[in-house]
């Protein structure tokens, strides 16, 4: 790993099953039980406990395949608000430490604490005492990975899950990465997953011995992406103002659809929720989107780019409709979806400047 650079001290935290575990502790007759949260007869889980988590039911299953792995499994309709509520809270914790917090859900962040307001030198010991403070304000319990960088504090964060936390030390960041099974580095899909496995890239030590030149070839721009974080290299920042790329809206139906008219009239309804929320931020988009997913799960998006800005709901969804024209089969639909990218977002765009403090060494972690 290439010390000449500023080293950093990157915190990963990450709730521990987070929606359903909201709900468990919400209603304690659910605790100890398989409960997923999503909906029993359309749709996918959204969350699942631990305790359905040990019979394979996993977020984004189709609800009819959990069902069938775990027949106790209880459903539990999910309660949005209330999640932003408890995430809201949790946040807040965060920046008692540090204003350097990038959200990536409700659920987890990255937090740069090479610097912090309590001036604590130990990255673990600040982690320790934010996950303490999540569980004594909210009774939920959250996992946390610490190391120099954001790729190695969010591998590091699910080691020791649940309510757990593991250090990544920078003097053990190579070793680390030579021993760690590909499958488990951020970014790796089953599918690169199975393609390394069919090269005999196993663990990062296989991944090592590959050049740049031929990881480019083979998996494209992901390629330079993959030689650099087995060398430890992963140089973006913790970024506290995101900028929203896309705004969306969705909906799954309890029964499949097949009839125009019901189509249209929910690409309506869809393109006046979408103008709603999008109004209610002040965003503007060019790119429009229309998602269908078929009763047989297949998936098909079509996208429409305008030289200037959608400004109204009649504008989506008579794009929708010339999109809907264009889909490849003519199936019941489980899934419609609008989607609005190219926003004035980027225009809007905050810059912020995060200082380069050269890391300070571990200490008692």
């Amino acid at each position: 790993m290439d010390f000449s650079l500023p080293l950093r001290k990157i915190i990963h935290v990450d709730m521990d099953a987070f929606y359903a575990s909201v709900e468990q502790h919400d209603n304690p007759i659910l605790k100890g039980k398989a409960i997923a949260v999503g909906g029993q007869h359309r749709g996918v889980v959204a969350a699942a406990s631990y305790e359905a988590r040990k019979y394979g039911v996993r977020s984004a299953m189709p609800s009819k395949t959990a069902k069938e792995k775990c027949p106790h499994l209880i459903f539990v309709p999910p309660r949005f608000p209330r999640y932003k509520e408890i995430s809201k809270q949790i946040r807040e914790i965060f920046y008692e430490y540090t204003d350097l917090v990038e959200p990536l859900s409700l659920d987890e962040a990255y937090l740069d604490v090479t610097e912090n307001k309590k001036g604590i030198e130990s990255a673990n010991q600040i982690a320790r005492e934010i996950r303490q403070k999540i569980f004594e304000q909210t009774g939920l319990t959250a996992s946390a990975g610490i190391s120099v960088n954001k790729f190695l504090a969010k591998v590091a964060s699910d080691i020791n899950k649940p309510n757990g936390q593991k250090t990544i030390h920078p003097d053990k960041v190579e070793t680390f990465l030579e021993e760690l099974p590909v499958e488990k580095f951020y970014g790796v899909g089953k599918v690169t997953a199975n393609k390394m496995f069919s090269l005999g890239i196993y663990k990062g030590k296989d991944l090592k011995k590959r050049t740049l030149e031929e990881l480019v070839r083979i998996f494209g721009k992901s390629g330079k992406h993959y030689y650099n974080v087995v060398r430890g290299i992963h140089t973006s920042e913790v970024k506290p103002h995101r900028i929203q790329k896309s705004v969306a809206v969705e909906r799954t139906f309890f029964e499949d659809l097949f009839d125009e008219q019901q189509i249209n009239e929910k690409l309506e309804s869809l393109s006046q929720e979408l103008h709603q929320r999008l109004q209610k931020n002040n965003i503007l988009g060019r790119t429009l989107t229309l998602k269908i997913k078929y009763k047989d799960f297949s998936l098909f998006t079509r996208s429409i780019t305008k030289e200037d800005y959608f400004t109204s709901p009649e504008q989506y969804f008579d794009t929708g409709k010339k999109l809907w024209e264009l889909r490849p089969y003519d199936k019941a639909v489980r899934l419609l979806g609008l989607s609005l990218s190219q926003l004035n977002t980027e225009e809007k765009k905050q810059v912020s400047v995060q200082l380069k403090i050269p890391f300070k060494e571990f200490k008692n972690e």
